[in-house]
């Protein structure tokens, strides 16, 4: 039985023998080429024909490829962003908190020399809050009578007077500027030792030197210190420096303005002088009352029907030369 084509279907050489022939035509040119390299020539010109086709077809894969690697970058950028605020948002934060220790390291060490020439025990406190009140200028700080501060105590940073306790709570206690306008602190010009009171003014981180007569040698640039009247701040402290002084012949008083030594920007640390209480005064030196006062002058004058208002003293002292 044959299991050939028909006839009509005849096609010529057998698939088989097609086969053989190419399958060794092909391995003759891989010879060829291997050896004699005569199909390079004609493998780059169909490269170059078929460059174009092939970048055109790869465009779509390039094209994807690009966009999301736009979205990549965009997003690691966004977040090296976020990461480099954060960084420098804590730098920033590292540096001020070093220029705050310093500034502070620096007071203290002020402070230190400043507590060795103090003739009084001192405290050093720490402002906790300023209060919001437009019309007073005071601060809150952490120390009160349980850590011996009482009111009256005067306070200071390393730059001079800040103010005074007004308020001793048993574990804080109110401090008044000196800028207040409520507030006085007995004073004198360094230069020639004038003494006045330093008082509050209206305008803000500014003192006033009050009842100075108009002809009072006081000048710009001079410096007021306290002058220890009154035993509440030891002599010498700064106060503040003279920037105004107007000399007005319709008053009576010159206007004298000074810009303060300290209190201008309280500072975080300050010094508190706990000064103890004066002593009561002995039983033998207590001023009499009204009405010992009144029964002692109705006896002078009845033991002196003569003796006018005017000059007794003077009128005594004659008395006494005539009689030597």
């Amino acid at each position: 039985m044959e299991y050939g084509p028909p006839p009509l279907f005849n096609q010529g050489i057998s698939a088989r023998a097609r086969l053989a022939f190419f399958s060794l035509l092909s391995i003759l040119l891989i010879v060829i080429d291997a050896r004699v390299k005569v199909l390079d020539t004609i493998r780059d010109g169909l490269e170059t024909v078929l460059y174009p086709v092939e970048r055109i077809l790869l465009w779509p894969r390039d094209r994807i490829e690009a966009i999301g690697s736009d979205f990549t970058t965009i997003d690691r950028l966004e977040t090296e962003n976020a990461q480099l605020r954060a960084e420098a948002t804590q730098e920033a934060l590292q540096l001020q908190e070093t220029a705050r220790l310093r500034a502070e390291n620096v007071q203290l060490r002020a402070f230190a020399g400043l507590r060795k020439s103090l003739p009084v025990p001192t405290r050093l406190v720490t402002v906790l809050y300023s209060l919001r009140d437009p019309f007073s200028r005071k601060v809150i700080i952490d120390a009160g009578v349980r850590d011996g501060i009482h009111t009256g105590d005067p306070v200071l940073d390393d730059t001079g007077v800040v103010g005074q306790v007004t308020r001793a709570y048993p574990m804080a206690s109110e401090v008044t500027l000196a800028t207040d306008k409520n507030q006085a602190t007995p004073v004198q010009v360094a230069r020639n030792g004038l003494p006045a009171v330093a008082f509050g003014s209206a305008e803000p981180a500014r003192l006033e030197l009050r009842f100075l007569p108009a002809n009072a040698d006081v000048r710009i640039g001079d410096q007021v210190v306290t002058s220890g009247l009154g035993g509440l701040y030891p002599s010498g402290l700064p106060v503040g420096t003279v920037i105004r002084v107007e000399h007005d012949a319709k008053n009576e008083f010159a206007r004298i303005t000074m810009t303060p030594a300290a209190g201008k920007t309280v500072s975080r640390l300050l010094l508190v002088l706990t000064v103890p209480p004066p002593p009561p005064l002995p039983s033998g030196l207590d001023l009499p009352d009204s009405t010992a006062k009144s029964k002692k002058s109705g006896a002078d004058r009845r033991h002196h029907p003569r003796r006018k208002s005017g000059h007794p003293i003077v009128r005594r002292q004659t008395t006494r030369q005539e009689m030597r």
